[in-house]
Parts: structure tokens; C-alpha cells; sequence
């Protein structure tokens, strides 16, 4: 902060890093090269974000093609609705399932991209946080996998005894 004046004015005190920002060149400093923990940083996720990206692209192409030849087969081989339902909700998981690699693969290179514009290293505290954090996420899909399961179940437990009362 400054210093009041008695007119009223503030005076600027100008900081040492604030001197040292204009020497910096997109956030990185200009005297040295990427750290070790940048280039693993990118050694490791610029595959993984083409891999993603990549299942995006076959996943959209696999459910296009997969529409193009299984609506006709449904249409001529079938009742409408059942093979419409199975198409538009066969449709539906292939496009979100399309939408999520690809967002996935899109915010691992913002990641990347905001990491070396930031100038800042891993520290070991946020690498473990981390790891906690995308395990507690696993857990959490993994029940409500569980949870989605069980309910599929009975309610083709209830088909089946509502068939065999009929």
C-alpha cells in the first residue's frame, strides 16, 4: 500500500517482483529452460490428451457409422419403437461418451498450456492432493456404477415376475 500525503495522494510502491515480471517472458523466466518437472509434465500429459482426443474422434465416427448401419436393420427387422428407443439411446451414450474424451483431452492441454504460462513446478503436497482427489473420484463412479447396477436389476427382477404373473 502507500503512503498518505497530505494532499490526499498516495505514493506507489513499486515491488522488486513486480520488477522481475517484465523480464519474464509468457511466464517463464527467460535465463532458463523448462524445469525437469515441466518436461514430464508434458512428456506425460500431451499423450494422454492425443489419446483422448483421438477416442473422442473413433467414438464419434464409430457411433455415426454405427447409426447409419443399425438404423435401417432396426427399421425393417422390428417394431418401431423398441429399435427407435435402443437407437436414440445407443446415439445418445456414444455422442456424450464422444463429448467426455474429448473435453478430457481439450482441458489436459489448457492444463498444460496454463501450467508453463504460470512458471510453476509440481510440488510434492499438490501431486499427493491430487492423487487423493481423482481416487475419491474413481470411488464416487465406482458406487454410483454400483448403484445404477443394482437398480437395472431389479427392475428386470420385477419384469420377470410381472411376466410370469401374467
Amino acid at each position: 500500500m502507500g503512503d498518505r500525503h497530505a494532499h490526499g495522494q498516495h505514493q506507489l510502491h513499486v515491488q522488486p517482483h513486480q520488477q522481475r515480471l517484465h523480464h519474464d517472458v509468457g511466464g517463464m523466466k527467460s535465463q532458463k529452460g523448462p524445469s525437469a518437472s515441466q518436461i514430464l509434465a508434458i512428456v506425460t500429459l500431451l499423450p494422454v490428451g492425443g489419446t483422448l482426443l483421438c477416442l473422442a474422434g473413433i467414438t464419434l465416427v464409430g457411433t455415426l457409422i454405427g447409426l447409419a448401419v443399425a438404423t435401417p436393420v432396426f427399421l425393417f427387422f422390428s417394431p418401431v419403437l423398441v429399435p427407435a428407443t435402443l437407437t436414440l439411446g445407443l446415439a445418445v451414450a456414444g455422442f456424450l461418451t464422444s463429448g467426455a474424451f474429448g473435453i478430457t483431452g481439450l482441458s489436459s492441454f489448457s492444463w498444460i498450456l496454463n501450467y508453463f504460462r504460470q512458471g510453476k513446478s509440481m510440488v510434492p503436497e499438490s501431486m499427493e492432493a491430487a492423487k487423493r482427489r481423482v481416487a475419491d473420484a474413481a470411488a464416487h463412479l465406482g458406487q454410483k456404477t454400483k448403484d445404477a447396477g443394482q437398480t437395472i436389476q431389479s427392475k428386470a427382477q420385477e419384469g420377470k415376475e410381472g411376466t410370469k404373473t401374467s
